[in-house]
């Protein structure tokens, strides 16, 4: 693996020249849109980059885009992989490993889930404090790589804690309804059934969704600081559940993207280089 990561990061270095990214971002299903408000200095294709896993969603760009956000050096994934799409952990959480090499000194990940609290609504945002794993496998399986992180990293504070308490105040001083919760991981691609939706909620899920965990386990394990936050697309409420589309998804996603773009354009600002 290391060598792979190498590679990869040695042949994007070659690409990009001096430029040196601080923030990694990954951007989830129908949130493409922040890249609007970058300063674009290049873009790479994943399936021009070596060992780059691709993107197999039409409704994902898969590219590689590196500029100025908020006045900050960024890296943002336009698209993001999933365990659904059948590659493996390691796969799917190659990109953050990559991203670290590269310089990267914390991550922000969002999502396009479904709300599973009652007290939710779709086209609210919700920022993720902590994350229950169903997705049955851990990138961290395997032979550990001491250069990258310690064989049991420590999971008590997945995301950070004062990330968080800063974007609440953007979202409040913003006019913007953002909750916190936890966010449960499955492997989709089915939506779940009402008896699903009402055991994620018993085990004290807020949202529910196909990504983001793993992502987030391997940058703990590099030691790198994480921000989540969750668009809620549609509603998981055994008691009026109703059929949903890839196109509403997409629909309220882009609905409530300005929302979180201000948010994440906001912390971007107010964090140290």
């Amino acid at each position: 693996m290391l060598d792979n990561i190498q590679r990869t990061a040695a042949y994007i270095k070659s690409r990009i020249g001096d430029f040196e990214p601080e923030i990694g971002i990954i951007l989830g299903t129908g949130l493409g849109g922040l890249v609007k408000e970058m300063e674009i200095e290049k873009q790479l294709m994943y399936a021009n980059i070596p060992d780059f896993p691709i993107s197999t969603l039409e409704f994902h760009s898969g590219k590689l885009i590196f500029g100025k956000l908020a006045g900050k050096n960024v890296v943002a994934m336009q698209g993001r992989l999933h365990y659904y799409e059948g590659y493996n952990m390691q796969q799917i959480t190659f990109p953050v490993r990559v991203m670290k090499t590269l310089g990267i000194k914390m991550l922000i990940v969002s999502n396009a889930s479904g709300a599973l609290n009652p007290a939710f609504r779709k086209g609210d945002l919700m920022i993720i404090e902590d994350h229950i794993n169903l997705q049955g496998h851990n990138p961290l399986v395997g032979v550990n790589e001491d250069a990258l992180g310690p064989r049991f990293p420590d999971m008590s504070e997945p995301y950070n804690f004062r990330l968080i308490e800063k974007a609440l105040n953007i979202a409040s001083d913003n006019n913007i309804t953002c909750h916190r919760g936890v966010y449960v991981a499955v492997t989709g691609p089915s939506l779940e059934t009402r008896a699903e939706y009402r055991f994620l909620r018993i085990i004290g899920g807020d949202a529910v969704g196909m990504s983001t965990v793993p992502e987030v386990i391997v940058a703990n394990h590099m030691g790198l600081p994480v921000f989540a936050i969750s668009v809620l697309t549609d509603e998981g409420f055994p008691e009026t559940l109703k059929p949903v589309s890839l196109e509403e998804i997409l629909e309220v996603a882009s609905g409530a993207e300005p929302k979180m773009t201000q948010i994440l354009k906001e912390l971007i600002a107010g964090i140290d280089a």
